[in-house]
């Protein structure tokens, strides 16, 4: 186990810089997880922390130790690659073992730790098949064990469980959850799904275009974005975005309106705003119920229905020609094509000023 930090580092393709000054400090044992868009440059970074990626400028701590001018093999860390990269003509042992063997380790301590991985990952069963017996899930097993037995300061696991369906990828989800309960080790994870990032992680950090949006535990990520991007990135549907002009500023509260919204204060948390300017006010779908008779705070009318059975998600359309999304409990319905009016609460709204 050992703490990780990254100090201004920068990477450069040429005359295009992709990593643009990032700082992370991540804690001994804390499961982080760098999540973003594609081509955002996550992959990058785990690859400049595994060695495995020059750095342009910037300085890489593990353990305290600068490891910028280390070779990969010498930097105390096991990567997990989006593909097993696991030897067909090779069994489940061996595979556990390579690097154990070709390192030359003793066969009595590689033998006690090809075991213990195996029982880490409830494998014991598999370790004289080979990778062709195997499921998608199983091979990523034989991978991650491949990592546990050579007992690294740091894992990585570049998008791990991408290749998988969807019942699959939420079981290895959940064994690699309990993996880092077990062996308290620090974890750098990589994923585009943001589902995977508020499930597993300690931290998320959220990248965009090379930049860390913003660093957080999920739940504070979720509930207090700093900005647009990372509000509409995080939360399953994404939070819905409305137009509204500033109609007053007031201690911690900014009176909104608009065409769709009624005149309302929301809590400003710290942003500033001037009357007269615009803004886009962020309500989460699942913070938005229907309003009884016809009074409420946003109005539209019913484009689709979505019926989900734990909820049931309604496109609407307001009379700007924007949409929102509404995730209302269980079974309720509301008509295609009805006009229908919502409520939230305003103290649960985000305000952003135009800059995002």
């Amino acid at each position: 186990m050992a703490t990780v930090r990254l100090s201004d580092v920068r990477k450069s393709f040429g005359s295009a810089e992709v990593i643009k000054g990032v700082d992370i400090d991540i804690d001994d044992g804390e499961f982080v997880v760098f999540v973003g868009p594609s081509g955002c440059g996550k992959s990058t970074l785990l690859r400049m922390i595994a060695g495995l990626e020059d750095i342009t400028s910037g300085t890489i701590e593990i353990d305290g130790q600068v490891v910028n001018a280390l070779e990969p093999k010498n930097r105390g860390i096991a990567m997990v690659f989006q593909t097993y990269a696991i030897f067909p003509h090779m069994t489940v042992r061996e595979n556990v073992a390579f690097g154990l063997t070709i390192n030359r380790v003793p066969k009595e301590q590689k033998e006690r730790k090809v075991a213990e991985a195996a029982r880490i990952l409830q494998m014991e069963h598999l370790l004289d098949r080979k990778p062709s017996e195997l499921s998608g899930g199983q091979r990523q097993r034989v991978a991650i064990g491949r990592a546990i037995v050579r007992d690294p300061k740091v894992f990585l696991f570049d998008e791990p469980l991408s290749n998988l369906d969807a019942a699959l990828r939420m079981d290895m989800r959940m064994e690699i959850g309990k993996l880092h309960q077990s062996l308290k080790a620090s974890m750098i994870y990589v994923t585009h799904d943001q589902v995977e990032a508020m499930t597993l992680a300690d931290k998320i950090v959220v990248l965009k275009d090379g930049e860390v949006m913003q660093a957080g535990a999920p739940m504070d990520l979720y509930h207090d974005p700093a900005n647009l991007f990372v509000a509409g990135f995080l939360g399953a549907p994404s939070m819905n975005f409305i137009p509204v002009s500033v109609d007053g500023v007031e201690g911690d509260h900014v009176t909104i309106s608009s065409a769709s919204v009624d005149r309302m204060a929301v809590p400003r948390k710290g942003r500033e705003f001037t009357v007269g300017q615009t803004a886009t006010l962020g309500v989460r779908p699942q913070h938005i119920r229907a309003a009884k008779g016809k009074g409420g705070m946003l109005h539209g009318h019913v484009e689709l229905t979505e019926r989900l059975g734990s909820e049931t998600v309604v496109d609407v359309a307001l009379p700007t020609g924007g949409k929102i999304i509404v995730a209302l409990p269980e079974d309720q319905i509301l008509p295609q094509g009805a006009e229908a009016s919502f409520d939230f609460d305003p103290s649960q709204a985000h305000l952003f000023p135009d800059s995002g």
